[in-house]
Parts: structure tokens; sequence; C-alpha cells
């Protein structure tokens, strides 16, 4: 992407311009010093729309998005467009997202019957790749490290590089790659699961002492504050209200604490499990592309689990003004690494029902079968599509040898890109200073093409709700693609 960097570089010279000798805006000489006055953010209403506000009026490090529209979309008609949001499940009957969710004209919906002959029945708001015609949904699935050494520990587990045949020695160091991340999150996740255990414990002795004290469960802070001055002598009671104390202040609720149980439980038995069948649900062959008849129309789900969907729909819906951004639902994302046969085919489906752009706020670090992802990448380029791809969240250079995240445009020891529409974005925070980049994202002057805010975003949320993505390069991803 470096010459369509050099594009928008340009793009963004000719926009300043035009915009400040066409509208009442002064514009204000920066020299790479920080601004001396900060735009201030006190409450979750100044956040709500932080990132659309301008570096030289406001000194935040949005996107100029409300300048544009008051000076170079002045009575301009918008077209319509789609957007596919390759991600988990969306709540399509949200609010905030019900009307820009894309409606296909083609197919009549719940008459079991492929309408438009695209290859998937009764697909009227999208496809749903995680599922089945049951009504089933795949919530947790392997890791690709995971997906690696089960496909790979007979050929290569035990071995040396100077046993391995040369042809095979990249995929080798793979293998071995893989074999290191798995240890290191295994142990981790054992801990865990520890953790949360002791969590639970700690809470429930806690509150067994007090309740000999107080005889209803919704106290706060200061029924426990008061008890502390009552019974200053005793230790065990002081110890518990402490304890107690620690768990409101830190938000550990009875569903916080639920939730964490379950994600760190099934992180081993299903994420880091080399014996579970992650496609047990889709009845699909996973190492067979061709074998595309899986999935279903529905997206009735556990949305509190699988949020991110959600999340990430309304940030790209927020950057439209008059309903012209249309969302074309296509979940493949659950708790683990997405399938790249997934991917490959989430793309195809958005390109020939009429994406333009395609939003990809996923990153991995291992990828199983690559060349499905870069022929549906290519098939992308051909048809004019946009891909937009988060550059992930581990504060790492994406330069560095033998260090790739998964999707991307060129292959493993190749960095000759092999397409012109793959942006991959990073984060910055919101405002000027000297680093810019968000301390949590990925890096790197080829592998990532820029960068977009990704902190603190007002968006949807689960359940019809509202609130604020503290961060992440997923949010970036979305804005850029809005």
């Amino acid at each position: 992407m470096k010459n369509f960097n050099k594009f928008i570089i340009l793009l963004l010279i000719v926009f300043i311009f035009f915009s400040c000798n066409k509208t009442n805006y002064k514009a204000i000489k920066v020299n790479n010093k920080i601004p001396v006055k900060k735009y201030k953010l006190n409450s979750l209403e100044d956040f709500k729309n932080w990132h659309f506000k301008d570096i030289l009026i406001d000194t935040l490090v949005g996107i100029s998005l409300n300048r544009v529209y008051d000076s170079l979309l002045i009575n301009r008609k918008p077209k319509r467009i789609i957007v596919a949001v390759i991600d988990m499940p969306i709540e399509i009957n949200h609010s905030g997202l019900k009307n820009n969710i894309w409606d296909n004209k083609n197919e009549v919906a719940n008459n079991n019957f492929d309408d438009d002959k695209n290859g998937y029945i009764d697909d009227k708001n999208g496809w749903n790749f995680l599922s089945n015609d049951n009504g089933d949904n795949n919530y947790f699935v392997n890791y690709e490290y995971t997906r690696i050494i089960k496909e790979y520990s007979n050929k290569f587990r035990g071995k040396t590089i100077r046993e391995i045949n040369q042809k095979d020695s990249t995929l080798f160091n793979i293998y071995k790659k893989a074999e290191l991340k798995y240890a290191q999150r295994f142990t981790y996740a054992e801990e865990e699961v520890e953790y949360i255990n002791n969590l639970l414990k700690w809470k429930k002795e806690a509150e067994d002492i007090i309740s000999k004290f107080i005889r209803k469960n919704n106290y706060g802070i200061n029924e426990l504050d008061s008890l502390k001055k009552l019974y200053p002598k005793n230790k065990e009671l002081q110890d518990a209200l402490t304890q107690k104390s620690n768990f409101i202040e830190w938000e550990f609720t009875d569903d916080y604490i639920k939730d964490y149980k379950l994600k760190a439980e099934e992180r081993v038995s299903k994420l880091l499990n080399l014996t579970y069948n992650d496609r047990k649900i889709q009845g699909d062959n996973p190492k067979l592309i061709s074998d595309n008849s899986y999935g279903s129309p529905n997206f009735k789900v556990n949305f509190e689990l699988l949020d991110h969907g959600t999340k990430m729909a309304g940030v790209i819906v927020n950057i439209g003004k008059k309903k012209e951004l249309k969302i074309m639902p296509l979940a493949i994302s659950a708790y683990g690494d997405e399938h790249d046969k997934d991917i490959a085919l989430a793309i195809r489906y958005a390109v020939d029902n009429g994406a333009k752009v395609i939003n990809m706020s996923f990153a991995k670090e291992f990828s199983l079968y690559p060349k499905w992802v870069l022929d549906a990448i290519k098939y992308a380029d051909e048809k004019n599509v946009l891909l937009v791809n988060g550059a992930g969240n581990d504060n790492r250079n994406l330069e560095l040898k033998n260090l790739t995240w998964f999707p991307n445009d060129h292959e493993y020891e190749n960095e000759t890109e092999i397409s012109d529409n793959f942006l991959k974005v990073g984060s910055n925070g919101l405002y000027i200073n000297n680093k810019l980049r968000s301390s949590f994202s990925n890096y790197g002057n080829n592998e990532v093409d820029i960068f977009a805010p990704g902190e603190y975003i007002y968006t949807t949320f689960p359940k019809n709700e509202y609130n604020i993505v503290y961060g992440g390069t997923s949010a970036s991803s979305a804005i850029t693609s809005g």
C-alpha cells in the first residue's frame, strides 16, 4: 500500500488547503509542537464523538469528520454503500443499527429457498458461518496455533530441523513457533483458572463472615465502612470487610466473575484442547475450501458473550449522517481464532453480494491456510473492493523477522504485496504527543498502512445499549471502514 499511502497523504494536503480556504476555519500552525491548549474530556457525553473532531480546531487527533461535512460535503447527496462486517454476529435489531442493516432484495426470508441463487439459503441480511440450521452456534473455538499443532504433530513432533526436508523448513519453523506459543498460553490459562476459583472462594468466605452482621445482600461501601468502625478489634471481620470492599471497588460483580470463569475454563477445554473438534456444529470439512454448504442466516445468539460485531457495526454506522451506510453482517469470529476458510468465504460472499468495503476487525499471529485468504483478497482486488483490517493490540513491531499478523496481503516469507486493496490499521490516541500511536497498537512502516482513533470510542453495545470501547485497533479499523 506504499503508493496508496502517498495518495492518502496528498489527499490530506489537498483537503486541508481546500477546507482552510473555502470555509471560515482558521488554520493553526502546529510545527510539530504539542498544542498547549487541550480539549477537555470529562464526561461520557464528551467522549461520544471525539474521533470526529479536528486536530487544528479541537487539538484532538480525530478524523475531521465534522469539518468534512461542514466544508467538502455541503450540498453533496450521499450514495448508498454496503460495508461488510466480518466479525462476531451482529445484533441486527439494535435501535442504533436496524435502519442500517443490509437487506438482500433478491432473497425472500424464511422460505427455505435460495431465491437469488448465490448458494446461501434465506440470506436476507447476511450469513453466520459459525452456526447451523438447528440454531446451534459456536462460541469457543481453537486458537490457530492449536490447529497447526493438531495438523502437523505427526509430521514434526519431536524432530529437529536437521531431520526435516528442506522444502518443509518454513512449515517446520511455524510449527515450532506454534508449539512455543501453545506452551506459554497453556501455562497462563491454567493460572487463570486457579485465580478465578480462588477469587470465588475468597469472595464467598468474606461474604459468609459479613452475613453474620449484615442481614441483607445488597449492601455497599458505606455500610461496610460503618461496620469497620463498630468492630475495630475483630480482625476476621476487618479482613473480610477489606476483601469485600475491594471486590466492590474493582467491580468484581457476580456477573463479571461468572463471565471470567466461563472464558478461563473454556480456554483450557476448547481453545487449547488438541482433541476438541471446533467444526462439529458446522459439520463441514475445514480442510476443504470447496465444502462451503454450512452456516445459516440465523443471528440470534448470546450477544453479551459474542459482543464484538455489534460494537464495530455501531462504530461504522455512526460515521454516516444520512443512513447511506448499510451493514452486511458476516459472522466468523468466536472466542479463539478465526478459521482461514471462513475468512476467505466471507470475503467472497461480501464481494459477490455488493459490498464495496469489507471491515475485518480481527488479527491472529498464525495462519493454517493463508493461500485461501490471499486468493480471496486478490478476488476482492479484481472487483475493486477495499479490505480494512485491524493491526492488532500487542504493541509489537510487525517489521521484525518471522513476525507477521494475519490476515495480510503477502505470503509468509515474501514481502511483495499481491494487491492494492488492503489496509492494515493501527490505533492513535486523543492528543498530539511525541508518540501519537496508542501504547497497545502494533506498528510497522510497511506492515501498518495508516493509523486512526482507537481509544474511548462510543458505540452500540448488546441488549440495545450504548457505551465506550476503551481501546483497540478494532475500533480504528471500523472508523477507517466508515
